[in-house]
């Protein structure tokens, strides 16, 4: 059985990974198991150059085929924002309550039909291969996006991040009030990660 790395110390990323991950006959490892991994800074421009710098660095230390994800919800009237910046949109110690608050707060005067959003993930894969004491890695992406609006207030208690204000017109529903597998089934991070898996 292959092991993989995930290179994400996202408790919830690494809930969901290893959820859609599950059919595989994979060996998935965190880096709990490896607790002197480097901390790799989030620095790139894309969520593609971060999800490689992630995958490249983990694959490296451990000698193991290392999986990253990067996402980032993506709001057509804050042109595109908060995007690379998601996770800390609110300042770089920002929670998960902290950029909602903001972002419900840019968009307080935009009317429903405007609030229209994307969540996109980037999947990298990196697997390394030494090649007289050469390192020769193999990386590849896979992408998924899901379209949806922005609510003008939570709804639902699951999930995490921006899933409280997320709403899926075609479910009627945000992705905090979907059940984990209905949100597997659609998500951005989903849809990745069915692509990667034919990687895998």
């Amino acid at each position: 059985m292959i092991d993989i790395v995930l290179a994400t110390r996202n408790k919830d990323k690494i809930k969901e990974i290893k959820n859609i991950l599950r059919d595989l006959s994979i060996n998935l490892l965190t880096l709990d198991e490896f607790p002197a991994a480097p901390q790799v800074e989030e620095d790139g421009n894309t969520l593609e150059e971060n999800a490689t710098k992630k995958a490249l660095e983990i694959a490296i230390f451990t000698k193991k085929i290392a999986l990253a994800d990067d996402s980032g919800l993506e709001v057509e009237a804050l042109n595109g924002e908060p995007g690379v910046y998601s996770a800390r949109f609110a300042g770089e110690k920002a929670t998960y309550e902290d950029n909602n608050k903001k972002l419900l707060q840019l968009l307080k005067h935009t009317p429903p039909e405007k609030r229209k959003a994307q969540f996109k993930c980037v999947i990298a894969v990196v697997k390394p291969i030494y090649i007289n004491n050469k390192l020769e890695e193999k990386i590849r992406l896979a992408e998924g996006i899901c379209s949806g609006f922005i609510t003008q207030e939570y709804k639902g208690n699951k999930g995490f991040g921006y899933d409280p204000v997320f709403f899926v017109p075609e479910y009627g529903k945000t992705f905090a009030e979907m059940n984990i597998e209905e949100k597997n089934k659609i998500s951005h991070r989903a849809k990745a990660l069915q692509s990667a898996k034919k990687m895998l």
